[in-house]
């Protein structure tokens, strides 16, 4: 089967890939996303389209893919098995498929506690290694979870699962994202780096293991705009590492958002150096319009054309 993801075309060619996030919103309208997006354009090669993060009520990542794919622009769509069942999961995939989306990110998500609807049930009926293992199989043998065979068979998407290099213990995370090339991810986002020596030791043990030729791997990149921001990802993210010297860093900059795109700038043109890194994940949820600045300055523009 032929790619039909623009970023599964990018990558199987090569190219240093950049995708970029977008947060539904807590109301039906989506003239501020589709902003944001529009802002992006040409800058970024795939849009993630986050899946009620942080389990607070959204605008489905299904209901904004349809609207990118109108406005001619490529989704990544975040499914996570917090909020549904095996039926449904495969049924908004199916859903999805059918207008045009080809990309899709497994995900667990956040427990319901964090969100704006605490008292949800968190379903998990599949956790996410079962949903890579059931969508790859969609896709290449044409059966559902249950055995049942589709009758028609899928068209080729990309599937996605994403990996956290700094979460204990550390030993066990390269060998994590084994068990998620094998259930079927094809390309990985990471959490945000900006730990870059954990990173790079993270990387050295997924080369030993030989798994950075049998998955794409997307560095997350995150900039920051304050010291505030710095220190709530610091001591309020689970499995995220900001080290101490960062902090400092910002704190003797008299343009803290300034220096906050220069550090991810910089953690972008080291991932460009590392072994196994094909591309990067620009999580800038609340500041996309400075998406175009760190592509530019990465020298990771005008992206690459392809068929």
């Amino acid at each position: 089967m032929k790619p039909e993801s623009k970023l599964e075309k990018i990558l199987s060619s090569g190219h240093f890939a950049v995708t970029g996030e977008l947060g539904p919103p807590k109301s039906a309208n989506l003239e501020t996303l589709k902003h944001h997006a529009e802002a992006m354009r040409n800058y970024v090669d795939a849009y993630n389209i986050t899946d009620n993060q942080t389990a607070i009520v959204r605008t489905s990542s299904i209901g904004v893919a349809a609207t990118l794919i109108q406005m001619g622009l490529e989704p990544n769509v975040q499914m996570t098995v917090r909020d549904r069942n095996r039926i449904c999961l495969q049924s908004d995939l199916l859903g999805a498929v059918s207008f045009g989306v080809r990309n899709f990110l497994c995900l667990q998500g956040d427990h319901a506690k964090f969100g704006n609807e605490p008292q949800s049930k968190n379903v998990y009926d599949l956790d996410s290694m079962q949903l890579l293992q059931a969508v790859r199989k969609m896709r290449d043998e044409g059966v559902f979870i249950g055995g049942e065979k589709l009758e028609h068979p899928l068209p080729r998407i990309f599937i996605g699962a994403v990996a956290n290099p700094f979460a204990d213990p550390f030993e066990y995370r390269p060998l994590r994202l084994a068990k998620k090339i094998a259930a079927g991810a094809q390309f990985i986002q990471t959490q945000c780096i900006f730990d870059i020596e954990r990173f790079e030791k993270w990387m050295e043990k997924v080369r030993e293991l030989g798994l950075h030729k049998k998955v794409y791997i997307l560095g997350g990149v995150t900039p920051i705009k304050s010291i505030g921001a710095a220190r709530y990802m610091q001591n309020n993210v689970s499995g995220m590492i900001v080290p101490e010297a960062l902090i400092d860093r910002l704190k003797g900059a008299q343009d803290k958002k300034k220096e906050g795109i220069n550090i991810a700038v910089e953690t972008i043109q080291r991932l460009k150096e590392i072994e196994g890194v094909a591309g990067v994940h620009v999580m800038a949820i609340a500041w996309e319009e400075i998406v175009p600045e760190i592509v530019e300055r990465a020298g990771l523009y005008p992206r690459p054309k392809v068929d």
